[in-house]
């Protein structure tokens, strides 16, 4: 729907060249008989912009849920009961030129909508899609119980089911001080969920011609084609010895290059050169920077040996700016946040969002505590107000559930949504099958192409489907795609550290529970 006047304008245009609506109306004068109706053009041209935003309307009227709200929404009936009172109350209104013109207006925008503007995920009653709205219930009780027993300030979930919302809460508070409550666009930093999408970028390259996740990542960036490895001796120590192979691009979406964040035997190197842990965003200098001097210091083990969780997809974030010549924020914005509507997902974030930043907390003794302002890992972070320069492919970004979720759901689609091809459908499904083979990674699961596997649902002991995928945030976010169940699931919170809490694997069988086909 349009957001403002330009847009609105551009939507009526729009409609009119492609014969949708007459080239010109004198909205004032449809509505002069009326009480409580526009009284002149310009409220009248608000009227229409309020009315075309149909969820909005509709949640705001009819109170019920989001999908019986949509469908409400765009239906002649319901438009009666919704006409807009002056003094912000709603009017029965039995007028057919104006329950005509009202529909119109709806309809011509769901019509223009669809090429000019992003749609979310469309929503559905949860019958619809073999999932129990009743039993949907025990899960907003269980996030419920973690926000009166303190363990969690609030979350937002959204789960889909065969391209359907069949859930969507948010629960508790954004911040919990102010008294701000959770909201489902509250904007979330999501840390390592950040590493899909930059995979994602990777293979938009493969299949430009750009490069092969095969080949040496050295080819691009020099300063790796030749790195040593920190070899424990026996003696307390280490010895640094060269490298057996080159790391591929491959090793770095599998995170099997030998590269941690900096708490392997050459811990003490990373240590003197800055470069430990996760966190980026406080940083006066870009992450390819960064990447060019861990170059330079012994890996923990030798490539294509171990899965070791690291720096990998802040390298392969150094790869896309090389490549591309642009910043990831900007490669990403142009290639896939735009195109999949992804309006919320940012690697900073811009002042006007700010009300919508949710609060970090950290897990306690005594509950929940407020994070320190900026802090570091454990913390705020520098979001908003950083040096805005070092662009983490590895967990740098902030995003809603909503557009996390589309995401997901393109790449559950085999790489398109609402008509955008992002990625082939072969593409996605060499990402989404195991690529670590006898090396290992947990029981029952492997890696992809930037994503966990599941291969053995009995192993890990909770519900799921074998070919499932997924990861999550050190902000104690989650999400998984589960093609069996054609399933999207996205869970974010902000807690850090989380003190063992089971609310991922409690929400997890609840949602499966609630799947009744």
């Amino acid at each position: 729907m349009p957001q403002d006047d330009a847009e609105a304008v551009v939507c009526y245009r729009k409609a009119a060249e492609q014969g949708h609506a007459p080239a010109q109306f004198n909205l004032g004068d449809m509505y002069r008989d009326g009480e409580g109706v526009p009284q002149d053009d310009v409220e009248a041209y608000n009227w229409a912009r309020f009315l075309n935003d149909n969820q909005l309307l509709a949640e705001r009227t009819v109170g019920t849920d989001r999908d019986t709200a949509y469908q409400h929404s765009v239906g002649v009936s319901m438009i009666r009961s919704l006409v807009p009172r002056s003094n912000g109350g709603y009017v029965m209104t039995t007028s057919r030129t104006r329950l005509t013109f009202i529909g119109s207006l709806i309809l011509v925008c769901l019509l223009v909508s669809q090429t000019l503007f992003a749609q979310g995920l469309t929503p559905a009653k949860p019958e619809s899609v073999g999932i129990s709205t009743a039993r949907l219930e025990r899960l907003t009780d269980a996030l419920q119980a973690y926000v009166d027993d303190e363990r969690l300030a609030g979350a937002a979930v959204l789960v889909a089911r065969r391209g359907k919302i069949a859930y969507l809460e948010a629960i508790g508070h954004r911040d919990k001080e102010a008294g701000s409550p959770m909201a489902t666009d509250s904007i979330f930093r999501i840390a390592s969920q950040t590493k899909a999408l930059v995979s994602v970028g990777v293979m938009l390259l493969q299949e430009e011609g750009m490069l092969l996740i095969t080949e040496p990542v050295g080819k691009h960036l020099p300063e790796f084609m030749a790195t040593t490895v920190a070899q424990p001796n026996g003696r307390g120590g280490y010895d640094v010895v060269a490298a057996r192979r080159p790391i591929t691009i491959r090793d770095l979406l599998t995170h099997t290059a030998g590269i941690s964040y900096g708490s392997g035997p050459a811990a003490d190197q990373f240590e003197e050169a800055g470069i430990t842990g996760w966190y980026l965003a406080n940083r006066d200098e870009s992450a390819g920077d960064v990447m060019a001097r861990l170059a330079a210091l012994p890996l923990d083990a030798h490539p294509g040996d171990r899965w070791i969780y690291g720096y990998n997809t802040d390298i392969l974030g150094a790869l896309i700016e090389k490549i591309s010549g642009e910043t990831l924020g900007v490669f990403l914005r142009e290639r896939l946040f735009d195109p999949l509507g992804m309006d919320d997902t940012h690697f900073f974030l811009p002042h006007a969002k700010v009300d919508r930043l949710t609060t970090v907390y950290s897990a306690t003794d005594h509950g929940i505590a407020r994070a320190p302002d900026p802090g570091h890992m454990v913390g705020q972070g520098a979001y908003v107000d950083g040096p805005r320069m070092s662009f983490s492919g590895g967990a740098g970004a902030l995003s809603t559930v909503e557009d996390y979720a589309r995401f997901l759901q393109m790449m559950l689609n085999g790489g398109e949504l609402d008509g955008q091809r992002i990625l082939s459908r072969t593409t996605v499904d060499l990402m989404t099958v195991d690529h670590t083979g006898d090396i290992g990674f947990r029981d029952g699961q492997g890696f992809g192409l930037g994503f966990s596997i599941v291969e053995d649902p009995s192993a890990r002991g909770l519900p799921g489907s074998v070919g499932e995928y997924g990861w999550g945030g050190a902000y104690h976010s989650t999400y998984w795609v589960d093609p069996k169940e054609e399933l999207v699931v996205a869970y974010m919170t902000q807690l850090i550290p989380a003190g063992g809490l089971d609310d991922q694997s409690k929400i997890r069988t609840l949602i499966y529970q609630s799947i009744v086909d």
